[in-house]
């Protein structure tokens, strides 16, 4: 093996040379101004400047945390009206149910008080009972805690309610105190003094609740958020002096167990369809245009000589397979007063020929002559 073999065995394919540090690199002399080379040396280069670039830099980091600056604000303003959105509707969901409760026990005192045959020890059971869930609506109104903005509207959802509380209350009061010696206009004007108290409550529930937060939710900036509404009386024919004084008298001659006095008695004094006001017929057929607005009013007399309540009246239409079939009630009704139920139909009539719709009003306590109690009207429904 000769010198140059030797020197390939010596060269190793993979060593590689250490780098170069920094030291062993050759020195660069900056570079002079011309006024330091002399006015031989090379003269200025004109080009972009060097810290043009980390001026950019710069700039564009800045325009970045502005913007996530005002995104992150918008996210906290939209996530702040959110929760605050949220609250107000959660309060007027909570008032909402104290509001259709107490709704509904208005309802329930109405027909209370229209319930044929009712005793008066039954009357007071059930006052008590109304007088102990009224309170309670009361004391859950007050548990409340509305947003700040609505403290003086939920200030008059509590007097609203208050005002029924101490309405029923008067009531039961009154019918405990009044005796059978009692005059029946003194009755009803003692009992009236109670009745207004309920109406009250309507008024300010509106006014100094419904109004009122309905401003607050305004200057508040909340859209979206409904104020329940809550009323109570819903039979204001009870509520006047003569409606209470005959309602007193029934409900003591039911207690003394004593039988309908007197002429008892009511009938149908019209039939007509609406919108068009057409008078029905029990002898001559009419044509009735139909409409999803198609409608029959029946109005009711009271023939008799006595207050009347809870009257049934049935509107019956024939058509196969199964009859159309409407109920309404008329809460109360006083002698010779004319009182009118609505029944809503639409289109789902028979078309093209004669039919007869026929009304029926159930007969009240004592009532003898029925003979005006049931009517057919002839009729034939077209497009």
């Amino acid at each position: 093996m000769g010198a140059r073999d030797d020197d390939i065995l010596d060269f190793d394919f993979f060593d590689e040379e250490e780098p170069p540090s920094w030291e062993d690199l050759p020195k660069r002399e900056p570079e002079l101004s011309r006024s330091s080379r002399g006015p031989r040396g090379r003269g200025p280069r004109f080009g972009a400047p060097s810290n043009l670039t980390p001026l950019l830099r710069l700039v564009g980091l800045i325009a970045l945390a502005i913007l996530v600056v005002v995104l992150l604000v918008v996210w906290v303003e939209g996530c702040t009206t959110e929760r605050k959105t949220a609250r107000y509707s959660d309060y007027m969901a909570e008032i909402g149910v104290v509001g259709t409760n107490s709704a509904r026990l208005g309802r329930n005192l109405a027909t209370t008080l229209t319930t044929p045959g009712l005793k008066l020890e039954d009357l007071d059971a059930k006052l008590r009972g109304f007088v102990q869930t009224a309170e309670n609506q009361v004391r859950r109104a007050q548990s409340l805690r509305p947003p700040g903005p609505l403290f003086d509207a939920h200030a008059g959802a509590i007097e609203a309610l208050q005002y029924r509380a101490n309405g029923v209350k008067g009531l039961q009061v009154s019918f405990s105190e009044l005796t059978s010696e009692t005059d029946a206009a003194t009755a009803g004007a003692q009992l009236a003094l109670s009745m207004q108290r309920l109406l009250a409550s309507d008024v300010i529930w509106t006014d100094s609740f419904v109004a009122r937060a309905r401003l607050a939710l305004e200057a508040e900036g909340i859209s979206g958020v409904e104020v329940p509404p809550s009323q109570f009386v819903t039979a204001p024919e009870i509520t006047s002096a003569s409606a209470l004084a005959a309602i007193w008298q029934r409900i003591q001659g039911a207690s003394t167990g004593g039988t309908p006095t007197g002429l008892h008695g009511t009938g149908i004094s019209y039939v007509k369809a609406l919108p068009s006001g057409q008078l029905l017929s029990t002898t001559t057929e009419t044509t009735i245009r139909v409409s999803d607005q198609l409608a029959f009013e029946v109005g009711v007399e009271d023939t008799g000589d006595a207050q009347e309540v809870q009257i049934v009246v049935t509107l019956t239409i024939p058509k196969q397979p199964e009859p159309i079939v409407r109920k309404q009630t008329i809460p109360i009704i006083d002698p010779g007063e004319i009182k009118a139920v609505t029944f809503q139909i639409g289109t789902l009539v028979p078309f093209g020929e004669r039919i007869a719709v026929r009304v029926d009003v159930d007969p009240v306590p004592g009532e003898t002559n029925l003979a005006n109690n049931s009517a057919e009207y002839p009729v034939i429904f077209t497009l």
